[in-house]
């Protein structure tokens, strides 16, 4: 029998050894720099290359027929990014303000995810899952845990492989809390996924159509700024009149802190607190939904921003992340059971997660002065002299309830707003159409008015950015008036 002999440390596992392995770490450098040097040929939108316009034709032909309905958009990516910017199969580049509805915070081909990812790539497991997993997964989870518990009482964390997911196992932990109540209450406009339960809660009736009709669900009005403090109090009342009619019915109060597809809406810490307040008091669980937020605000935690996490009993996350999660207090820790799954996450999903999760701590982003908030301002700066310069494209905004409002300009940190022609359905996608050709992919949002949706990726644009991507704007706004 032949012996070879190991150059494993007698301190150190084989797989802590292979992945700290020179040779290994070499190649990955030079993949880095490869990737690097692509890259720097994207500096700007272009049009389409006429002779690959063929290619994308075909291959939005065969995405059309495996999916039995064509794509939003005419997107498919080379494979090749810089950061906000993305070339396509026909050539073109085009600034990317949506990033898969922000699941992109550091835009694409960041070279440290790049490097994470194939890290990640040479483990034994290409998906961990519940049952099996490595030490990364823990990393990842005890990394959210002890940043959420820095501000609140969270303490555990579940890991999945969706926010959709996610926020399944946010209900079943506080169904099961208050012994199956069969009653949720949520905010109009909410969005919470696209499982047969969530599109049942989440507030947008073409999600729900056609599927059976099993959750039973009471809305509360989102916080309105045009009314102030009448709208807290509207609001709150609704919620007690709701308490009152169904005595013990309702397993949790779900809020995103700042709606996403709802329209971006904001509400301040007063409009939360009574609301948290007497929903605590009724011992109904409060649920921080925060796929969408996290990351995004003034605070890793959209909570923390907003000085709420003593309320909070559930939250959840995902997008930016790469895996997604729920945490929870230790009250709310289930029976054994409730909570699995096959899937967690790839372990380049990990890798890259924790990544992300590593610089946005350590990266400056955060705080009145963080980048983030700097970004933010300067796409108002921007956007305000937008307006200012093309008043008529701006008309004031009707609301579903008859009211008008002047306030075009919205968001809060990395989700941007811009409602123009009154918020007009067919004009904004009309809009959007001509954007993406000209170079810029933004998306929608609101159910009535419709807004101009942005997530740039705020990891890595810069407030300078802007500058051309509201020069390619006013090509399109000017297009669809």
């Amino acid at each position: 029998m032949t012996t070879t002999t190991s150059a494993v440390s007698p301190t150190s596992t084989i797989g802590a050894s292979l992945h700290a392995n020179p040779a290994v770490d070499a190649a990955i450098k030079s993949i880095r720099a490869e990737v690097e040097r692509a890259q720097r040929e994207l500096s700007g939108a272009r049009p389409p290359r006429a002779e690959l316009k063929e290619s994308l034709d075909s291959w939005l032909k065969r995405a059309t027929e495996v999916r039995g309905r064509g794509p939003l958009y005419p997107y498919l990516g080379s494979g090749v990014g810089n950061g906000p910017l993305v070339e396509l199969v026909d050539g073109s580049v085009k600034w990317d303000l949506i990033n898969g509805i922000g699941v992109h915070m550091f835009g694409h081909g960041d070279a440290d995810l790049i490097e994470a990812s194939i890290r990640g790539s040479i483990s034994d497991l290409v998906m961990q899952g519940n049952l099996q997993y490595n030490a990364d997964a823990i990393e990842f989870g005890e990394f959210l845990a002890n940043e959420a518990a820095r501000t609140s009482r969270l303490k555990h964390c579940f890991i999945t492989n969706s926010g959709c997911m996610a926020n399944e196992a946010a209900l079943k932990v506080c169904q099961q809390k208050t012994g199956g109540a069969p009653r949720i209450i949520a905010f109009a406009d909410c969005f919470m996924g696209r499982s047969t339960t969530m599109s049942q809660i989440g507030d947008t009736a073409a999600y729900r159509q056609g599927i059976a009709l099993n959750i039973l669900v009471d809305y509360l009005p989102f916080y309105d700024p045009e009314m102030g403090q009448r709208s807290i109090d509207m609001t709150l009342w609704h919620l007690e009149q709701l308490i009152h009619r169904y005595p013990g019915e309702h397993c949790c109060l779900i809020a995103e802190l700042v709606q996403g597809e709802g329209g971006f809406n904001t509400a301040p810490r007063e409009f939360f607190v009574a609301l948290f307040e007497a929903a605590r008091k009724a011992g109904i669980p409060i649920w921080d939904d925060e796929v969408q937020t996290f990351g995004r605000t003034e605070s890793m935690f959209c909570f923390e921003r907003l000085n709420l996490g003593e309320y909070i009993d559930v939250v959840t996350i995902g997008k930016i992340t790469q895996a997604c999660a729920c945490l929870y207090t230790a009250d709310f820790n289930p029976k054994a059971g409730l909570l699995s799954g096959t899937f967690a996450a790839s372990t380049s999903a990990f890798a890259t997660g924790l990544s992300v999760l590593r610089r946005l701590k350590s990266g400056g982003y955060y705080g009145a002065d963080g980048r983030i908030s700097k970004l933010f301002a300067a796409y108002k700066e921007h956007a305000d002299a937008f307006v200012a310069k093309h008043p008529a494209w701006f008309p004031p905004v009707t609301n579903s309830l008859g009211r008008t409002s002047k306030t075009v300009v919205a968001g809060h940190g990395g989700m941007m707003r811009l409602t123009p022609f009154g918020g007009n359905k067919e004009k904004i996608g009309k809009l959007l159409n001509n954007l993406f050709e000209d170079g810029v992919i933004a998306f929608s949002c609101g159910h009535g008015p419709y807004h101009l949706r942005f997530l740039p990726p705020v990891g890595v644009m810069k407030p300078e950015h802007f500058g051309p991507v509201f020069e390619i704007m006013e090509k399109s706004f000017a297009r669809t008036a």
